[in-house]
């Protein structure tokens, strides 16, 4: 797949406003009637290419016309040549596109050699759209090398980019595919173009596609579908759709590919985009063939046939008759079969054919053009030579005129001069004598003016250095009383700071402390009572004593339901009311309120993690409790980051600060750390501490969740047992 023209109207712009300054600045002093008339020809061409580019190509397209008919200079004639030649190859009209292309070249005139070799550059690449076109790619390479030769010769950035784009381009149609990926990518690096962004990102998306790398070709064509979303090119829209379905036709998925290039065939015929109509319909075919359907794939190939005969696309058609043949064959229509294969290789005869005829054509003009040049060099020389000998000899005659009157005025001028000499040396010496008075005169007062300038600026000077040294002093006294002040005062609030976070533990500590003691009389004075009656009963139990057991039963019922609210008790309100992890979030906030400490708190999943069984909630709940206590206490933290992730059966804890850090190796356990060993433990789960000095401290807690472990309930595999002794 490929680009088929390029939007190159700015730089012909550039080009035009360039020749308009040139010309008028070679004329401006002596053919000011000619000037003017320039003027009026470059706005007519300017405003021209501004309806082209504003879309009002069938208007611009009769002003040319207009153009071509009066009499205008050989640069607007070769400008609208140019402009001709862009909208027939648009619309896939080649014979006339390359017609008005070489007219162009043929009144391209200008005697700027930059601005007459940006001309020449432009409609060689036009030329070899053209000519890629209708298939003949070696002739399309040729004019590609020809315009990057003339770009890089007269540093034309902009059109060298747009040669190595095209030469790119021929380089898919041979099959090198390296060599085109490589020079698309340096296309790449060229940000002043979108069109040229554009071609590269689609034809590498194709090229990738051939080359079965599916996954790259979709990021390029997205690159490309989002620029041209940008800038509302309806053509590139119409290539990246026939790009998507040439990329699901080679992954199998057909009715995808058919949706793509139908979509394709609608925006290119509503834009008189011939060829890339051309190319839609033909990938329907192949659609249409690999479902089978070879009615509908003969009507839209027949359309396709047409069109492209219509237009003189050779390769198209070759392409055709291919796929007309393979129809035939699937059919065992032989007949109709052959038929298409004669008209194939008939068709790429032609081109062959074609290619060989334009290269003598062109050899033969080349020797024609050099002898006319010749030609005219010599006339021109034999001219010069002419219009030289005849100024010579005006030159010297108005010479020797010339000398005589210089000699008489000298005659008199010497005379004058010995009279003036006299009467100037006369007044020289009178001035002189007065200059010297003057002179005397004024060095006297300067050197009074100086003496009194120096003692004023003595006694001014002395109370100045007294009063800034005075300033000096007190400005230093007062900025050493302001540091001390403001060290006491950060004192203070450090302090009062660490009052405040160590309050805050203290209370926690206590909360914690009480708890601990009401849950002990709970299980010591309720719960214990039970189990030592039951004890007794079941040591006194005998085997027929139904009323006993029933008893028991009541009992073991009533210390379950003692069990279970004690459970509830001790977990907190705000896990009863608010989901888990609303209430870890609000106590991690409060608590980064208090401590001045920026806490970051990040779990996933969130439902997951809610979820989770009560005691390891509040189990996971106490860790982080623990976690933070020693860090407000020991660590000197700024910023705290926690994260809680629960994936694949396992609750990860990551606990991370910022503080002075500690060597594990060399310090001992403390009842903090103590305390979340024992928690750990119970739930099966691991820690590791990883700390250095100056670097902070990072625990990861890793627990395993069981699920069978955690929601079942000791009391009631109790009351089942009891239940299958009562029945046995």
């Amino acid at each position: 797949m490929r680009i088929w023209s390029r939007r190159l109207h700015v730089f012909i712009l550039i080009f035009l406003s360039f020749g308009l300054k040139a010309q008028i600045e070679n004329k401006k002093k002596s053919f000011v009637s000619q000037k003017h008339a320039l003027i009026k020809e470059d706005k007519t061409t300017i405003a021209l290419y501004n309806l082209y580019n504003n879309g009002e190509e069938k208007e611009a397209y009769k002003k040319a016309h207009q153009i071509l008919k009066s009499k205008a200079d050989n640069r607007a004639i070769a400008r609208t040549n140019l402009l001709l030649a862009y909208y027939f190859s648009k619309r896939a009209i080649i014979d006339s596109s390359i017609y008005y292309t070489n007219q162009a070249l043929k009144h391209n005139t200008v005697v700027n050699d930059s601005l007459k070799n940006r001309l020449f550059s432009l409609s060689y690449n036009l030329l070899a759209i053209n000519y890629n076109k209708k298939g003949l790619y070696n002739e399309s390479k040729k004019w590609h090398l020809k315009g990057i030769e003339v770009s890089l010769k007269y540093n034309e950035k902009n059109l060298f980019y747009v040669h190595t784009h095209g030469l790119a381009q021929n380089y898919v149609e041979l099959g090198d595919y390296p060599n085109a990926i490589k020079l698309f990518k340096q296309c790449l690096e060229y940000k002043e173009d979108s069109e040229i962004i554009l071609g590269s990102y689609i034809n590498l998306g194709d090229i990738y596609s051939r080359l079965k790398d599916y996954d790259n070709a979709n990021v390029f064509y997205k690159k490309g579908k989002n620029l041209c979303e940008k800038t509302n090119n309806e053509q590139g829209k119409t290539v990246i759709l026939i790009g998507l379905g040439e990329n699901y036709r080679f992954q199998n998925k057909n009715q995808e590919a058919l949706n793509m290039f139908q979509e394709a065939v609608v925006l290119a015929d509503k834009n008189e985009l011939n060829q890339l109509s051309i190319i839609s319909r033909n990938n329907i075919g192949n659609c249409y063939v690999s479902q089978k359907k070879y009615i509908d794939a003969k009507s839209i190939l027949s359309e396709a046939l047409q069109k492209s005969m219509q237009f003189g696309l050779l390769q198209n058609q070759a392409s055709i008759y291919d796929e007309l043949k393979k129809i035939a064959l699937q059919q065992d229509d032989f007949k109709s079969a052959y038929s298409f294969f004669e008209k194939s290789v008939t068709v790429k005869d032609s081109i062959n054919k074609l290619e060989r005829i334009k290269e003598i054509n062109e050899l033969e003009i080349k020797y024609k053009i050099a002898q006319k040049q010749k030609e005219i060099e010599v006339l021109k020389f034999e001219n010069e030579a002419k219009k030289l000998t005849m100024a010579n000899q005006e030159e010297a005659i108005k010479n020797m005129m010339l000398q005589e009157e210089i000699l008489t005025k000298n005659n008199e001028n010497t005379i004058l001069a010995f009279q003036n000499s006299v009467h100037k040396k006369r007044n020289e010496i009178s001035l002189l004598k007065k200059d010297q008075q003057l002179k005397a005169l004024e060095i006297y007062q300067q050197k009074k003016i100086r003496i009194f300038i120096i003692v004023a600026f003595l006694i001014l000077l002395l109370p100045i250095i007294g009063l800034l040294f005075q300033y000096y002093k007190r400005f230093t006294f007062q900025r050493l009383l302001n540091i001390k002040q403001m060290e006491i005062s950060n004192q203070k609030i450090n302090g009062i700071l660490k009052e405040q976070e160590l309050e805050l533990i203290k209370a926690s500590i206590s909360g914690q402390d009480k708890e601990r003691q009401r849950i002990s009389q709970e299980l010591h004075d309720s719960i214990g009572g039970n189990l030592a009656a039951i004890k007794l009963q079941v040591n006194h139990l005998k085997s027929s004593d139904l009323s006993s057991i029933q008893r028991i039963i009541l009992q073991l019922d009533e210390t379950y339901q003692q069990v279970r609210n004690l459970s509830h008790t001790l977990l907190p309100k705000k896990f009863r009311q608010n989901k888990f992890l609303e209430v870890l979030e609000s106590y991690l906030l409060n608590i980064g309120d208090a401590s001045n400490i920026k806490i970051s708190f990040i779990p996933y999943p969130k439902n997951s993690i809610n979820e989770l069984n009560e005691n390891i909630q509040i189990e996971t709940f106490k860790i982080i409790q623990e976690l933070l206590t020693n860090t407000i206490k020991h660590a000197k933290a700024s910023e705290i980051e926690v994260q809680l992730n629960y994936i694949e059966n396992i609750l990860n804890l990551l606990f991370e600060d910022n503080g002075v850090g500690f060597e594990p190796e060399n310090q001992s356990k403390g009842i903090g750390v103590i305390n979340l060993e024992n928690r750990i433990k119970k739930l099966n789960g691991s820690f590791v501490i990883d700390s250095k000095l100056k670097r902070g401290t990072i625990v990861n807690i890793e627990i395993p969740i069981s699920l069978a472990k955690f929601k079942k309930i000791k009391g009631i595999d109790l009351k089942k047992q009891l239940n299958e002794l009562k029945s046995n």
